[in-house]
């Protein structure tokens, strides 16, 4: 049995190959009357044809593929953004590869280096790096380029966050209306941007409800996750500063609070209320469902992926920043401290 060709389905659909080839092409099929269109896609689609991709970048000197770089796919942070910005670029055409870096940037330049070996049209980017000289030298090449999630120091490139500002004001906001006046911070690592912002917008809001900012009630995390969230409290636990509730710098450092509270016969919220950021699946499944800032993963993934799509259809634009409104998620986590 012999593979179709687009010559076929040009012979069925009754048009020239080049007009099928223009209505099978996502991109070029705008200049294509609709109603044709229709006819060679069914045309296409009674006979089996697949278009072939590499022919098609060898003819246009473009391959309809975009670069994915994800610092860690086991977070579940990331399935939603990678999520909306397939969606958005099935729509338009394109296809992404998708890469894991591990937080390793030695990983991470080989994984670029191979996304750019297959000719991807840009790249989208979720480095945990504040400083990324790789970047920087990308971005003098002209490589058309948008941050998720994060910001890289000193670059001028589109990126689409959460607004994490607000985020922790809403956390600092709730735990004070709770009555909480001694407030912990299991921050981020303070190499990467969410840590550094999420951070200095804890210090702010405790100031704007008239707290003491009180630096020993601070305590970096070298990575973000479980294990490095119960690291971290069980430093301040030790240290014997007093502290009744706690503003964790992701979802993840927050279920770590859980396993100490386990170790310590410690109970939340009655002991110690806790908050997360990020509103990641199943946290509405822990003992106590975990209070969390929700930030809109589908749509900074969709508007990541728009803002990429401008930026390689007009290489010359400004770059634009989009920062995108969390909300809070109360569970059970959170409640008055009791009384001591």
């Amino acid at each position: 049995m012999t593979t179709p060709t687009l010559r076929d389905v040009a012979l069925i659909a009754g048009v020239h190959p080049a007009t099928a080839s223009r209505a099978l092409n996502p991109l070029t099929r705008p200049q294509v009357n609709a109603e044709t269109a229709r006819k060679v896609l069914r045309a296409a689609e009674s006979i089996g044809y697949q278009p072939n991709p590499i022919a098609r970048s060898l003819k246009t000197a473009r391959s309809s593929t975009i670069g994915l770089v994800i610092p860690d796919l086991t977070n579940p942070l990331f399935p939603p953004i990678v999520r909306g910005i397939e969606d958005v670029l099935n729509a338009a055409g394109y296809n992404a590869w998708i890469v894991n870096t591990d937080n390793d940037p030695d990983r991470e330049e080989t994984q670029i280096e191979s996304l750019r070996s297959r000719q991807v049209e840009g790249l989208i980017v979720a480095t945990a790096r504040r400083n990324h000289p790789l970047l920087v030298q990308l971005h003098a090449q002209g490589v058309p380029m948008v941050l998720v999630n994060r910001r890289v120091d000193g670059l001028d490139l589109p990126s689409v966050t959460a607004d994490d500002d607000t985020g922790i004001g809403l956390a600092v906001a709730h735990l004070v209306e709770q009555g909480h006046t001694r407030i912990a911070h299991l921050a981020g690592p303070q190499g990467t941007s969410t840590g550094v912002s999420r951070a200095r917008a804890f210090r702010n809001a405790l100031l704007d409800h008239g707290l003491v900012n009180d630096a020993a009630l601070t305590v970096e995390c070298g990575y973000w996750s479980e294990s490095e969230g119960a690291i971290a409290l069980r430093k301040l636990l030790d240290s014997g500063t007093t502290f009744t509730a706690i503003v964790a710098g992701n979802d993840l450092i927050a279920l770590g609070c859980y396993d100490v509270f386990a170790e310590r016969g410690l109970h939340c919220p009655d002991d110690m209320s806790v908050i997360g950021f990020n509103e990641m699946p199943f946290l509405d499944k822990m003992r106590p469902p975990l209070s969390t800032v929700a930030i809109p993963q589908y749509d900074i993934g969709v508007e990541a992926a728009r803002l990429l799509l401008d930026t390689i259809e007009e290489p010359d634009r400004h770059a634009r920043s989009i920062l995108l409104a969390p909300s809070l998620v109360v569970r059970s986590s959170t409640a008055p401290p009791l009384s001591r």
